[in-house]
């Protein structure tokens, strides 16, 4: 048996997921290495990685059979035969992946006297509690609005972005912490909340539009002091919870008023658009003090069952944000239908695991595996360490666990095989990584 464990998926073969035999370390005397790793630098700490759990994904769900509906459960939130998820996110009434627009009180109510979440006790809440009870602990739960009630708008209009109307500025940041205390009493605690999803993007589907100076004024002003008020003030809120190619405008713009910024947590940030994974490491070193997350990203238009540039698309993302101090990442649908819906509006996804509802089957993407590389083995608590790259063929990332596991994942989405040697102290590992393959090596440190 050698020291190091080696998890393989790998696009031309069967593995997924696959423990593969295990290798032993060589000395690395006079030898050249590829990766170094370095211990002794240390950046972020993880704090996990999930899903969101969108009524679309609960409906869907409903709508199979009860194994099959256990077996995505468990093969997310399982720490041993799943994906490990420790946290995840909820959407505050409805987002495009709901059924339709609803809010959770009538027109008009100011004073949200009928504010009810009954709603999501059909589908979203059982699915949490089971995820949370198969997981056999809390999970972290994010919790982002698509859209205030259409009467609180512009726009008179959930859809088609508008705006918040001044005059319901405080009914509005009343109504987070009505959503959080109703969560609370259904036995989910509420992790931390963002300020609104997507606010620089007119959608056909439940949007909103914040410009930096509302965002701004608005946490400081009125969802800041609410929150505390209310007793509430443990609970995270980040701002932006859009995407990387403008977020530094959006950060800086929130941040320069030290009386917003000692309401914000930090920063969330979706992948669509652009890569410029850069974006997230210069928004940290701004604001050091401050925290950063993914909060969403999917393969847009449908389903792309048996595709492997998703998977891909995912591991990319995911090394490029978790290298620039992203401290965990959540993706967006656990599940879909068999058209990567329902959604209310047509706008059609993939997810990793695709439920077909007329024949109750399940299908795994490609996805699904590539995140498993980094969520079954980077454990909330584990710290990036220093990594050196000079093989432009791999995109590489390594963490060191609480309990001394070092994972080191590497992805090769290259035509040909890539031949490597990953160094740790005066030790190294010669390795060879298949064309289109992601491999988790892990071993004590």
């Amino acid at each position: 048996m050698g020291d190091v464990k080696v998890i393989l998926t790998s696009k031309n073969t069967e593995d997924r997921l696959s423990e593969k035999e295990s290798l032993s370390f060589e000395s690395k005397a006079g030898k050249a290495v590829d990766i170094q790793l370095d211990p002794t630098k240390t950046y972020q700490s993880i704090i996990g990685f999930g899903g969101a759990f969108t009524e679309a994904a609960a409906y869907t769900l409903s709508r199979m059979s009860e194994d099959k509906r256990q077996e995505v459960i468990e093969k997310y939130y399982d720490k041993e035969k799943g994906l490990g998820y420790s946290i995840g996110r909820v959407h505050i009434h409805s987002c495009d992946f709901a059924l339709e627009n609803y809010t959770y009180v009538e027109d008009n109510d100011i004073e949200l006297k009928t504010f009810d979440i009954s709603r999501d006790r059909k589908w979203v809440l059982p699915l949490i509690k089971d995820a949370m009870k198969t997981r056999g602990e809390e999970i972290k739960i994010l919790a982002s609005p698509w859209s205030p009630p259409a009467w609180m708008k512009t726009n008179k209009d959930m859809n088609h972005g508008g705006q918040l109307l001044p005059e319901y500025r405080e009914t509005w940041a009343k109504y987070y912490t009505k959503f959080i205390r109703a969560y609370e009493k259904e036995g989910v605690n509420i992790w931390a909340i963002t300020v609104q999803n997507e606010p620089a993007a007119v959608q056909t589907w439940d949007s909103c539009i914040y410009s930096e100076t509302e965002e701004r004024d608005f946490v400081r002003d009125y969802l800041g002091p609410t929150m505390h008020k209310e007793g509430l003030q443990d609970i995270k809120i980040l701002i932006w919870d859009h995407n990387r190619d403008i977020m530094i405008d959006r950060v800086v713009g929130v941040m320069s008023d030290p009386e917003a910024t000692k309401y914000v947590w930090g920063t969330g940030f979706h992948w669509y658009v652009s890569e410029a994974f850069e974006n997230v490491g210069k928004v940290h070193e701004m604001y050091p003090d401050k925290h950063l997350l993914f909060t969403e990203g999917c393969q847009e238009g449908g389903v792309k069952l048996g595709e492997w540039f998703t998977g891909e698309r995912y591991a990319r993302n995911i090394i490029g944000d978790l290298n620039n101090w992203t401290e965990g990442y959540l993706d967006w649908n656990i599940v879909l239908d068999e058209i990567g819906g329902p959604n209310h509006v047509g706008n059609y996804c993939d997810a990793p695991i695709i439920a077909d509802t007329r024949t109750n089957e399940l299908i795994y993407e490609s996805s699904y595996y590539y995140i498993g590389h980094f969520s079954k083995y980077i454990k909330p608590g584990a710290v990036r360490i220093g990594v050196t790259n000079t093989n432009d063929n791999l995109l590489v990332t390594s963490f060191l666990n609480e309990d001394g596991t070092i994972a080191t994942v590497v992805s090769n989405e290259k035509d040909i095989a890539v031949d490597f040697k990953l160094g740790y102290g005066d030790k190294i590992l010669s390795l060879s990584l298949q064309p289109h393959s992601i491999a988790t090596y892990l071993f004590k440190k």
